[in-house]
Parts: C-alpha cells; sequence; structure tokens
C-alpha cells in the first residue's frame, strides 16, 4: 500500500494570505495540496475555479495539485483545470452519466484520473472502470468543518479491497489527528485536511501532527 500522506485543503485557508498559508505547509513536509471545486448544483456552495489552481501552479512549489470537482458534468471542466496545471483530477461518480468518458477526458488531459463516492454510494463501480486514485467522501461533499462518520471505515476497507494494494485511496471530510489512525488501518493512503490544519493557530504544526498520526498508523500496520 502506499506510505500515507496528508494532503491539506485550501478550502478551508485564508484566501487573503492564500500562498503564504500554503507555502506554510508545504515547508512543514505537504506534497500534495487539495482543491476543492464547487459548482452551486451539485453541492449547494460555490468555491472556485481553474484561476485559483494556476494561481497555485504559479507559486512553483513543486507539490501535486489534487483538484475534487464537486460539479455537475465534471467531463465539461476537466480541460480548464488540466491547462491550470492540476497533476489530478477527481470527479464524482453520482455527477455523470459518463463515468467512464469523464475518466477518459481526464487520462487524454494529461492527468492522474480519480473517482469519488458520496457516503451513501457503494463503491461497486471500481471494478467496472480504471482509476489512478479513488476518493472516499467520510462527510456529507459540500462544506468543511464536519464530523467523520464512523461507518466510513468499513467502506474504505471494502474500497481497497476492490482496488488492491497498490492504487491511491483518498479519504476526505473530518480528518485530523484522532481519525487520520483508524482511516489509515482501514486503507487510505491520501488524507485530506481542511478545518484541522488551516483552521489551527499553527497550520504547520497541525499538519504535523496528522502526518505523525497517519505515519503510525502505517508503522503499526507493517509490523
Amino acid at each position: 500500500m502506499p506510505a500515507p500522506r496528508i494532503a491539506p485543503s485550501i478550502l478551508s485557508a485564508d484566501f487573503a494570505r492564500l500562498g503564504e498559508q500554503v507555502t506554510e505547509v508545504v515547508e512543514a513536509g505537504a506534497r500534495v495540496i487539495h482543491v476543492d471545486v464547487m459548482d452551486g448544483h451539485f453541492v449547494p456552495p460555490l468555491s472556485m475555479g481553474a484561476q485559483v489552481v494556476d494561481a497555485l501552479r504559479s507559486l512553483d512549489l513543486g507539490v501535486v495539485l489534487d483538484v475534487h470537482l464537486m460539479v455537475e458534468r465534471p467531463e465539461r471542466q476537466v480541460a480548464d483545470f488540466a491547462k491550470a496545471g492540476a497533476d489530478i483530477i477527481t470527479v464524482h461518480a453520482e455527477a455523470t452519466p459518463h463515468v467512464h468518458y469523464a475518466l477518459q477526458k481526464v487520462r487524454e488531459a494529461g492527468c492522474r484520473a480519480g473517482l469519488a463516492f458520496n457516503p451513501a454510494t457503494p463503491p461497486e463501480m471500481l471494478a467496472e472502470v480504471e482509476v489512478d486514485l479513488a476518493l472516499c467522501m467520510s462527510v456529507n461533499p459540500g462544506w468543511g468543518g464536519q464530523a467523520f462518520i464512523d461507518s466510513s471505515l468499513g467502506k474504505l476497507e471494502r474500497m481497497r479491497a476492490l482496488l488492491g494494494p497498490d492504487v491511491e485511496l483518498e479519504v476526505d471530510g473530518g480528518i485530523d489527528a484522532q481519525t487520520a489512525r483508524p482511516a489509515v488501518t482501514a486503507g487510505a493512503s491520501l488524507l485530506v485536511a481542511g478545518s484541522a490544519i488551516f483552521g489551527a493557530d499553527d497550520p504547520a504544526e497541525a499538519y504535523r501532527r496528522i502526518a505523525e498520526a497517519a505515519g503510525a498508523a502505517a508503522q503499526a500496520a507493517r509490523s
């Protein structure tokens, strides 16, 4: 299984200091930055567009930009985010009737293709498509600061079984230093943390605490 990594989500960052805050967590060790894109339709809130991805790429921090499209018909927006500098583009299984086509569009644009599942969506579709990443929503999508849904642990285990040991399994929602441990034990290898990092007085230290918890869980699983 891939070694666990933490992906700070800029949804919870202070956008007046976005570059500064992202640089701070990168200096603390972050190598993946998560970008939550919301359209006001698939989920009620609006968030950010491709211009933010372009701005992050211009910082030249050497990080992976992990773009999570919580939008209807995501295949229509893939090209814009790829052009802006996304490395990973994840679409939702519930957001398009053409999941295979949407994943194909992501790969054609030169990005790694991810598929996300809402809490109530069974993950068995993973047996029918090829993905570079699968994302388990451990809260209902659209709002930061929600509590981790405990039943997500069993779902992560099922998703890991479907994916095998080598494919990235991401978890998004309610991740902090306490929930990171069981999420990694259940099979997660990429953990999105937003408010637990950027809502803290010291985002860099908060990042390190979560990363340490994830690393300890991975070490325990290997021993």
